[in-house]
């Protein structure tokens, strides 16, 4: 959906009644309140859809179904859907995407949609296997690309063969993983590279003299990466009796903490995952493996890191950088019978994985900009708890634009 013509500032928005809402909602998707107003009220899954999705099924449970205005994303003016029980966080990532609208707006780019399947091969002479390996790599990626000839077709497939030598703690050769790379196109591609992985199993048994063990995807998807930037001038960061380049330099010091200290990094992480889980949620992604993939990325140098890093420029503006694998997708799994996960993907209008990717990064660093902001001035408290009295009978409600 091409929404250039659209302005997703929206002052006051949470002000308006739940009706209200709605209607501006599907007049932004030009849509007929009657026809949408039904799929987000009752929570676009039957008992029955539930039941062909996962076992075991008694019932649905429900979780509030947001939308954050505000948000500029390469240009283009967006309203995010947001599921999540939290108070506060759809409030705070609308806030600081009307802040970030003062320096243009979010940059995001994403890579090609590579995932990783990996085989673990056990031999007993693991340097003549990888050889053999590497030297059947054509071979070998044309059984994967028989594996699913429709993805091929579309342009995706596998592209490369990669083989690491794992060793024990004595530095001894303990066996082989054979990373086979896929590009899954505008899914999430686990069960592909699954599939493919699978389908690889008997010649490089065959080749190595050895046998397989696991063969699963990896969730640690660092070949399919989503790189966010941002640049904010210091006024628009004033808060509340706090000058803009106080602010500023608050948010620029609990980078740095963050930095420095794992136990930090953790919170830092955790207030950008409140977002970027929160839009996956609403679109029917995997919360848990894009959780895992982040968290290990994080990890990857041997010491836990921020995802996210905030810097003074050289202008004086506020610089923030956030990259972390991103492995979405538009088309299988819940999106299929989940008709709120179908409405939120038209909400973005997003037609790839990649746009879908993109997004989800902007609104995690919006996340994470809103709290340290707080952080840096007020407290996380003060409005975190304004916002949590919402839920208790009799309360005014508030929020934020």
């Amino acid at each position: 959906m091409e929404n250039s013509a659209k302005n997703s500032r929206l002052p006051g928005w949470y002000s308006l009644s739940l009706p209200e809402r709605g209607r501006q909602l599907a007049e932004w998707l030009s849509e007929s309140p009657g026809r949408l107003l039904p799929i987000m009220q009752q929570g676009g899954l039957s008992v029955a859809e539930a039941d062909r999705l996962v076992e075991n099924v008694v019932g649905v449970h429900a979780l509030p179904l947001s939308v954050a205005p505000n948000f500029v994303i390469n240009g283009r003016q967006l309203l995010v859907p947001m599921v999540i029980e939290e108070p506060s966080v759809v409030a705070a990532a609308a806030n600081a995407a009307r802040i970030v609208r003062a320096g243009g707006g979010f940059s995001v780019t994403a890579s090609e949609p590579l995932m990783i399947c990996q085989i673990q091969l056990f031999t007993s002479d693991t340097l003549r296997a990888l050889g053999k390996i590497l030297e059947a790599k054509a071979d070998l990626l044309a059984d994967a690309a028989r594996a699913d000839p429709l993805l091929v077709k579309l342009g995706g497939g596998p592209s490369d063969i990669e083989v690491r030598c794992l060793d024990d703690e004595n530095g001894q050769a303990d066996f082989l993983v054979v990373h086979l790379l896929v590009s899954v196109l505008d899914a999430m591609g686990a069960n592909t590279v699954n599939t493919m992985g699978e389908a690889l199993v008997p010649r490089l048994e065959a080749l190595s003299g050895g046998r397989a063990g696991l063969k699963i995807l990896s969730n640690l998807a660092d070949r399919r990466m989503v790189t966010a930037q941002v640049k904010v001038p210091a006024a628009a960061l004033e808060m509340n009796g706090f000058d803009g380049d106080c602010v500023r330099d608050g948010i620029v010091s609990a980078s740095r903490f963050a930095e420095l200290d794992p136990y930090r990094a953790a919170t830092h992480n955790k207030g950008i995952m409140n977002g970027v889980d929160a839009v996956l949620l609403a679109t029917g992604n995997d919360w848990r493996a894009v959780e895992a993939g982040a968290h290990a990325y994080a990890a990857r140098t041997g010491c836990y890191k921020p995802l996210c890093v905030w810097s003074r420029g050289d202008d004086g503006c506020l610089r923030g950088r956030l990259q972390m694998p991103m492995a979405v997708g538009i088309i299988g799994g819940a999106t299929r019978l989940h008709a709120c996960a179908r409405l939120a993907l038209r909400i973005l209008g997003a037609d790839s994985a990649g746009e879908l990717a993109r997004v989800i990064a902007a609104v995690g660093m919006a996340s994470n900009l809103a709290a340290l902001r707080a952080l840096t001035t007020e407290g996380i408290q003060k409005g975190h708890m304004r916002l949590h009295g919402r839920s208790r009978p009799g309360r005014e409600k508030r929020g934020r634009d």
